[in-house]
């Protein structure tokens, strides 16, 4: 709404502006003609004449072309402006007729000379009605550029507005994905470790807090999110046996104001636990975390078992963290690579970090 209201105050301010002009022409041609003060008789008669056009501008502006044109309705919009021209006009010519008959039926110079000073128009009623027209097809031309460039505004304010819908729409998806299984894993401590379930439920309340009220911004420290991966990670060793190799690597020194998006690096991680940890063969889970030249590069390789690769498919997760990608940094301005060997299944992602 603020960019509208300065883009109709720019609309009204060229329109000044631009009468401004007209109307100190006069004034200028008369003091250059006279190279020594400016004729004021011969300003009030040019502005005489212009005052009928200004009359048909003000009406056209205010009332015409917002009403209908703007409005797409261009048979009453030709029709009322014609009749808007032409009254305007025929009111002069009426006024026109009538000194006429008062000043010119005497052949005197000095009446010649006031009918010169009171007459609104020295052109014929065609030609006023012809720059009548100019004039208001200039206006509404620009009347209908401003207009595209509102319309513009609005679009972009309304891809804006959508694109954050589902942005929240597949992210909130996400949270509840992440509930589930979390909580299924603190089910099946309680009957092998009920001291161990306990500790989980806490962890679980730390990184509840974090999906519910930090994931809520559009973009999160990658600090924070390399943290709560941790605790995620963290709170499923506990779930399984020592034959689970699991190993995260980051940089340790990374700048705080380093953002991205929350709970992108989650969903990879969530995925190599749902699909490539076994309790009956040797598992792994390797993720590695670089920064370099303003992009992030996540690597994640777990242990891919033939069984479970053919039970389980991958869920939505992957799927919405491929729309939320396209959606936040559009499709070539990101690199997702998934590739699935025989043994391992490898998730690359690299993203430029996004700054507040």
């Amino acid at each position: 709404m603020k960019i509208q209201k300065k883009q109709a105050i720019g609309e009204n301010l060229l329109y000044l502006m631009v009468w401004a002009a007209i109307i100190l022409v006069p004034v200028l041609n008369s003091q250059m003609m006279s190279e020594m003060h400016v004729n004021l008789e011969n300003v009030l008669i040019a502005w005489r004449q212009i005052a009928p056009y200004l009359i048909i501008f003000i009406i056209h502006n205010a009332i015409i072309a917002p009403r209908y044109m703007l409005r797409r309705k261009y048979g009453k919009y030709l029709l009322s402006n014609l009749a808007l021209i032409i009254s305007v006009f025929w009111l002069v010519q009426i006024y026109e007729d009538h000194l006429s008959d008062h000043l010119l039926t005497q052949a005197d110079p000095e009446a010649l000379d006031a009918y010169r000073k009171a007459s609104f128009s020295n052109l014929e009623m065609y030609w006023s009605v012809v720059l009548g027209f100019f004039m208001t097809g200039a206006n509404t031309g620009i009347k209908l550029i401003y207009q595209s460039m509102r319309d513009e505004q609005q679009m972009e304010t309304l891809k804006r507005q959508n694109l954050q819908a589902e942005m929240d729409y597949l992210k909130y998806q996400i949270n509840p994905h992440f509930f589930m299984n979390t909580l299924n894993n603190i089910h099946a401590l309680i009957d092998i470790d009920s001291e161990s379930a306990k500790s989980a439920v806490i962890e679980l309340s730390k990184m509840m807090r974090y999906v519910l009220y930090e994931s809520g911004r559009e973009i999160i420290s990658l600090n924070r999110d390399i943290q709560f991966v941790k605790n995620y990670i963290e709170l499923m060793r506990i779930r399984y046996t020592e034959d689970m190799d699991i190993r995260v690597e980051y940089p340790r020194d990374l700048p705080e104001q380093l953002s991205i998006p929350p709970l992108l690096l989650i969903v990879f991680v969530e995925n190599a636990f749902k699909h490539g940890v076994s309790y009956n063969h040797p598992s792994f889970i390797r993720l590695t975390i670089e920064y370099a030249d303003g992009r992030v590069t996540s690597t994640l390789t777990n242990s891919r078992h033939a069984a479970q690769s053919v039970k389980h498919p991958a869920g939505i997760g992957l799927e919405n963290v491929r729309k939320r990608l396209e959606l936040i940094y559009g499709e070539k301005n990101y690199s997702l690579e998934i590739r699935e060997e025989e043994k391992t299944y490898t998730v690359k992602l690299v993203i430029p970090t996004l700054h507040a």
